[in-house]
């Protein structure tokens, strides 16, 4: 390899120590799609000689066989090493690459420019100090530059470098950079970007890369490379209030109790008091403790252990404050969310929330609208489609600690999992916690639903009846009612279409409207089950991920999933509301079974066959598991001042 220090070839041990203890830069490129992103990278990767003599040798060749610049080296093929990105000459996913000065260490991220590839952007930036927005001297400010700008601002990026690229090909025109400089900072002034440094550049000549361009001797501001190695970015974490997410308790023996992180922001030292949030106990640090030694200090982006004064119930998932600065705390957000997967944002399905090293259910409770990343427009709708950024409500299982997005990115900033595939689906930045989450506490009973229950003698369940339109829940449902009334059991049915009448009646039957349909019915369940009732709910409830949800709001042996199994051929055949003939002839639109999906039970906890069992068989069977299971209890009279 041919670099700058001869200490790779002399004593690389020597070499390796200078570089552990230079400063890291990671950064991001991102502009419109053929600005020139990876043919800069491929210059910083060329004047810095961190190339392999083999690797120069195929970038030779290959630029003669795939490249654009005719005999000269295509600096771009260096970093686009997908087959696909060489035939098209575009970036597809994100490609990092490493690469160091004597003053600096950096990782940079060439990102992709099209929209359809948003959210490989989003992966690159999301960790990234600093952006470099290119823009083709040309063509200036573009609808691209636009919306990579707006990200970069919702993604916490402080430091901005605007590359005005190809100058070559504007001649190096002066006014060309001016006007460019003048529309781009007044549209950065919206969005809320202020570190800005423009910088006329060409990538292919290498004009004010290393070294500054004769015909840009007009320009008197520093080049590309001395912005980046001398710019200060450690500063903005160590500035910043003390952070300190706990990974993992370390208990290797009796005698040492310590626990482990990485610092996220500020500094702290031995002696400093300490709060433990969520439990706000108070501690004094007594050591800080590394691999090999014991630390006065630590400051931010260290991973240390902390040892504590005092015994402090801290596990996983708790955060580490000093006291007089300490982290806010809550259960409700107002957030900024970009969506990552093909299946749609829908309010109000359950998924799950990783903030910092704590993991959560939780849910979106609303969608206030949509941002239009290419025009900054607000945009009304029901759920978030790939690739797209909305303004929600966010509602957690339980608080936790946190800062604003825009004050700690650690702090501030979530991914959204899905619950059944573990697939992170989502990013998203909390703009502040929502004050109602102060204003409203669980106010205590002195009846509860234990009394409740006791009282009516029965063991208060929810039977969740789901299965295809027609496949016969709400007669099923309706049977086993009745014998429940007969043995003076306290009921209460949930019927689809009874409850669209009043509750749901506002609702339709997209996808987001029916999630948030059984996300009512759950939430009115669980009132019925704290009243002592048995309640039935008979609704076709297509989605695991709301049956789910539905099973969680529930106490231990609350909820008992029934599937109605009828084939969608028998049920098509009963049809009793000549719903099906409807669907056939197109008149009725996201109907379940034909353009909108259902999702069988996995492991129901009963599995009703309508193929075998008639309604009153059906029922009886439902009945019969009650019994085995305990749910029906002798009926006792009920003690009213200490006498029967």
């Amino acid at each position: 390899m041919s670099h700058k220090s001869e200490l790779i070839a002399g004593d690389i041990l020597e070499y390796l120590k200078a570089q552990e203890n230079k400063g890291l830069l990671r950064f991001i490129t991102c502009g419109s799609v053929d600005d020139g992103k990876s043919t800069l990278i491929g210059r910083l990767l060329y004047d810095s000689k961190l190339i392999f003599e083999d690797q120069l040798n195929a970038l030779e060749n290959d630029s003669r066989k795939m490249g654009t610049q005719g005999g000269d080296i295509d600096f771009a093929l260096l970093v686009d090493g997908l087959s696909a990105e060489r035939e098209q000459g575009i970036t597809i996913d994100v490609a990092y690459r490493f690469f160091s000065t004597d003053k600096r260490k950096f990782i940079v991220a060439d990102t992709p420019g099209h929209e359809q590839y948003t959210r490989n952007m989003a992966t690159g930036a999301s960790t990234a100090d600093l952006a470099v927005i290119l823009i083709d001297a040309r063509k200036g400010v573009l609808t691209q530059t636009r919306r990579h700008s707006y990200i970069v601002s919702l993604l916490g990026i402080k430091h901005v470098v605007l590359a005005v690229n190809k100058m070559d090909l504007v001649d190096y025109s002066r006014q060309f950079f001016d006007d460019i400089e003048q529309e781009y900072r007044a549209f950065a002034a919206e969005i809320g970007l202020e570190d800005i440094t423009c910088i006329p550049i060409s990538a292919l000549k290498g004009d004010n890369i290393l070294d500054r361009g004769e015909a840009l001797e007009w320009y008197e501001g520093p080049t590309l490379m001395h912005l980046l190695e001398t710019i200060d970015v450690a500063s903005d974490e160590t500035s910043a209030p003390f952070r300190f997410p706990v990974q993992w308790v370390n208990r290797p023996n009796l005698d040492f109790r310590g626990f482990s992180g990485t610092i996220v922001s500020g500094r702290v030292a031995q002696g400093d008091e300490i709060v433990v949030l969520p439990s706000a106990r108070t501690s004094r640090i007594k050591r800080i403790v590394t691999h090999d030694r014991d630390l006065e200090q630590a400051v931010a982006g260290q991973a240390v252990t902390l040892v504590l004064e005092d015994e402090i119930d801290i596990s996983r998932g708790d955060v580490i404050c000093h006291t007089e600065t300490r982290a806010e705390m809550s259960d409700q957000f107002m957030a900024h969310i970009l969506w990552m997967d093909d299946e749609p944002l829908l309010p109000g399905r359950p998924y799950l929330i990783k903030s910092a090293t704590r993991t959560l259910p939780g849910m979106v409770t609303d969608l206030k609208y949509k941002v239009n990343v290419n025009s900054l427009e607000h945009e009304a709708g029901k759920k978030l489609e790939l690739n797209e950024v909305g303004v929600c409500n966010l509602s957690l299982s339980d608080q936790i600690a946190y800062d604003r997005y825009a004050d700690n990115r650690d702090m501030g900033g979530f991914i959204i999992i899905n619950r059944l595939t573990n697939n992170t689906v989502g990013v998203g930045m909390i703009d502040y916690g929502l004050r109602r989450a102060e204003n409203i506490h669980w106010q205590a009973l002195d009846v509860n639903k234990q009394a409740r229950s006791d009282m009516k003698g029965q063991k208060p369940v929810v039977l969740w009846f789901t299965g295809l339109s027609g496949s016969g829940k709400s007669t099923i449902a309706n049977l086993v009612e009745k014998k429940l009334h007969a043995r003076a059991k306290h009921t209460y049915v949930l019927d689809g279409d009874n409850v669209r009448h009043g509750l749901n009646k506002d609702l339709g039957f997209t996808d987001a409207d029916r999630v948030e349909n059984i996300r009512r019915v759950a939430e009115t369940a669980k009132l019925m089950v704290d009243a002592g009732l048995i309640t039935l709910v008979s609704f076709i409830s297509p989605f695991r991920a709301e049956r789910r949800m539905a099973r969680e709001l529930m106490g231990d042996k609350e909820f008992l999933e029934i599937y109605v199994n009828t084939p969608l051929e028998v049920c098509e055949e009963r049809d009793p509301k000549g719903l099906y003939k409807k669907a056939r002839r197109g008149e009725i639109k996201n109907f379940t079974g034909f353009d909108s999906p259902y999702e069988a039970p996995e492991r129901a906890d009963i599995t009703l066959d309508t193929t075998r069992l008639d309604a009153e068989q059906a029922a009886d069977q439902v009945i019969a598991y009650l019994e085995d299971n305990g749910y029906l209890q002798p009926q006792s009279p009920p003690v009213i001042g200490g006498f029967f």
